[in-house]
């Protein structure tokens, strides 16, 4: 009991510490410590050196180049001004009177296309802000309309997604970026359903009561030149950032890459990459592993590169500083993948402990005999405690990965559909309070916990939680399509 009880403690601690700030590159490691000190027969230095460090490398080592590729193309976007152009189109073609779907869909477009969601944040809200102005709709539903675009369906649900937490479940079950692509789309529409209705009702609340707009001068402010942009009456593209040398690209050109990534994405997971001949993948050398364990990985990263490539081959007049975007880029890629491996590595300790197991035991039969549920619990819980999606999958596919794959095939349970699941179910409990990307959103807006959280919550906690739900019955019915 006092080690579940040390495990209990130090969760508690990492929430409230998180949440308060502290580098979670410090705060991890430390808190794996404090569990191994005060754990029977649990050496320190070893649990540090040979556990932490050794969870949190391989991590690293399996995971860097989706980070490092993802966030140089995200700040080539933002540099080249696509990602403005995108969110623009949606917004002029949707108008004033769809402010908040015009919204959620530039988030969605530009976050399924591979784009970092803090780039997306950074991009959009100058014109959410200048849009809901205009259609004098209340500033605290942006971080909430922000969240549903670029937090939830695009992030774990949609088939093809280049983002991590649809990465990772692949080379624990052999899957591809498109598991379950009918259930995955499915899911997804229940999502942006739910988080739009519940937008919309919000909204109608305060246009019956008299609320527009509002004053925030005396509120937290984003950078300056962000409110700048968002203190103007009306929409002009040209005033989110300052145009890139060459003027802004077209919305053809501006789609372009994304629709490469998500096309070269499936064209490598399908076609090419079966094609290949990898027998010699069975070499130790190469890890002596299999191509089912590192296809998806290699379609990611084969479809990022290419559609990097393009996008620079696009937008060469307006890159002007693309040795500085590409710096920028990769070095934006290592503090969240440095903070998710501390989190894995501190996931690794609790592993550990001899008081897991008894927490291993019960969620394993948390689900009766459906695996889903147990895997579900499983990874949102974990989601949850750590504040981050990615190092609560990560957690619970270390430890129990091979254990819900067993099951799987015990019941019959396809690989395609324990992957959806396990993505979809990181997207709940990992927007709790705590999460970074939720205090950063925040801070973007100038807003605080108080005033905008309460729609976060809707759209990113209850609303996917009910759509994993409806996933699991669906999938426990019919199977994986």
């Amino acid at each position: 009991m006092s080690g579940i009880l040390a495990i209990g403690v130090a969760l508690l601690l990492l929430i409230y510490l998180a949440y308060r700030g502290l580098s979670l590159l410090i705060l991890a490691p430390a808190l794996a410590a404090l569990v191994a000190l005060v754990s029977v027969d649990t050496p320190l230095l070893a649990s540090y050196t040979q556990v932490f460090m050794g969870s949190a490398g391989s991590f690293i080592v399996q995971y860097f180049p989706l980070f490092l590729l993802g966030a140089i193309f995200g700040k080539l976007m933002e540099d080249s001004g696509s990602a403005e152009v995108l969110a623009g189109a949606i917004v002029q073609r949707l108008g004033e009177s769809q402010a908040i779907l015009a919204v959620v869909l530039s988030c969605a477009v530009m976050t399924y296309g591979g784009v970092s969601l803090f780039v997306v944040a950074f991009a959009v809200f100058p014109i959410a802000a200048a849009l809901f102005r205009k259609a004098d709709l209340p500033k605290r539903l942006i971080p909430g309309t922000i969240a549903l675009g670029a937090f939830t369906f695009t992030m774990t649900a949609l088939p093809g997604t280049p983002a991590i937490q649809n990465a990772i479940p692949m080379p624990f079950f052999g899957t591809s970026p498109f598991a379950a692509p009918g259930l995955g789309i499915m899911t997804g529409l229940i999502m942006l359903g739910l988080g739009q209705a519940w937008l919309s009702y919000r909204a109608r609340q305060a246009r019956a009561a008299g609320e527009g707009y509002g004053k925030h001068d005396s509120d937290p402010t984003p950078p300056d030149h962000l409110r700048e942009h968002a203190a103007g009456e009306g929409f002009d593209l040209a005033e989110v950032q300052p145009q890139p040398h060459g003027g802004l690209p077209s919305l053809p050109l501006a789609l372009l890459p994304i629709v490469l990534v998500i096309a070269l994405n499936l064209l490598f997971t399908a076609v090419v990459i079966p094609a290949m001949d990898t027998g010699y993948l069975a070499d130790p050398v190469y890890g002596a592993t299999s191509i089912e364990s590192v296809r998806g990985v290699w379609s990611v990263i084969s479809a990022l590169v290419l559609s990097i490539l393009v996008l620079i081959a696009l937008n060469w007049p307006r890159l002007q500083q693309l040795t500085a975007s590409l710096d920028s880029g990769a070095s934006a890629s290592l503090l969240p993948i440095f903070n998710t491996a501390s989190l894995v590595g501190f996931g690794s300790v609790i592993a550990s402990l001899a008081a897991f197991d008894a927490i291993s035991a019960w969620v394993t039969t948390a689900g009766g005999d459906n695996p889903l549920i147990s895997l579900a619990i499983a990874v949102n819980l974990l989601a949850g405690m750590t504040g981050s999606a990615s190092g609560g999958m990560s957690i619970a596919l270390s430890t129990l990965g091979d254990t819900y794959l067993a099951m799987g095939q015990a019941a019959g349970i396809s690989p395609d559909l324990l992957h959806r699941v396990t993505a979809v179910a990181t997207g709940g409990l990992d927007a709790l309070p705590h999460n970074g990307a939720v205090i950063t959103l925040l801070s973007i807006c100038g807003l605080t916990h108080r005033q905008a959280y309460l729609d976060i919550a809707a759209v990113a906690v209850v609303g996917p939680i009910i759509s994993l739900i409806v996933l699991i019955l669906v999938g426990s019915l019919v199977g994986s399509f």
